[in-house]
């Protein structure tokens, strides 16, 4: 992905977000769209792009629609540009993740274009009963209240829940939402 704007700390920003919410991407930054246009932009699949330099460069982004997202600080159709899907920056972090989200499982249902997930994260390597508390997990329940949901002890959850991170290797609850969406263990409207 890329990511364009003259706003270093903006860029700095959702550069560390997309990093923790699609952690098998590579995220590059661009100051300007001639130094993006230096690095070869089919390199990307994503292009997230100020909307002034959007503006700046149309005839560009126009052929290039269904790559770009334009980082807007309003979320009013009103103030965005036609045809471009927009990407509001100016929310809660959580919002903001939300929103990639949706972006991956509507624009990229069961990882369509998107890199290769390591192998590991391939197979079925949770048990039925962990993928059932990773889902809880990713939908904001806390352990006492997925013990009451299914039904079993609150050890039970955090052992659950430590095997569920040994095994794939991931801490974040960001990234266990990336897997358990990309796996189809919970659709996007659920968190």
């Amino acid at each position: 992905m890329a990511i364009v704007d003259s706003n270093m700390l903006a860029v700095i920003g959702l550069r560390q977000i997309l990093q923790n919410v699609i952690p098998i991407m590579d995220v590059h930054t661009f100051c300007s769209f001639d130094e993006f246009m230096e690095a070869g932009p089919d390199n990307y699949i994503h292009f997230f792009v100020a909307q002034n330099i959007v503006l700046g460069h149309l005839d560009f982004f126009n052929k290039n629609i269904h790559r770009t997202l334009v980082l807007t600080l309003s979320s009013n159709p009103k103030t965005q540009i036609s045809g471009f899907h927009s990407f509001c920056v100016n929310q809660p972090e959580d919002d903001l993740i939300k929103q990639m989200l949706k972006i991956m499982q509507f624009g990229h249902a069961g990882g369509k274009n998107l890199p290769q997930m390591p192998g590991v994260l391939h197979n079925k390597i949770l048990s039925n009963r962990e993928i059932e508390v990773l889902a809880l997990v990713v939908q904001g329940y806390i352990n006492k209240e997925i013990a009451d949901k299914l039904n079993i002890g609150l050890s039970t959850v955090i052992t659950h829940r430590k095997n569920i991170t040994d095994k794939l290797g991931m801490k974040s609850v960001s990234a266990l939402t990336i897997y358990a969406v990309m796996h189809g263990y919970v659709d996007i409207n659920q968190i």
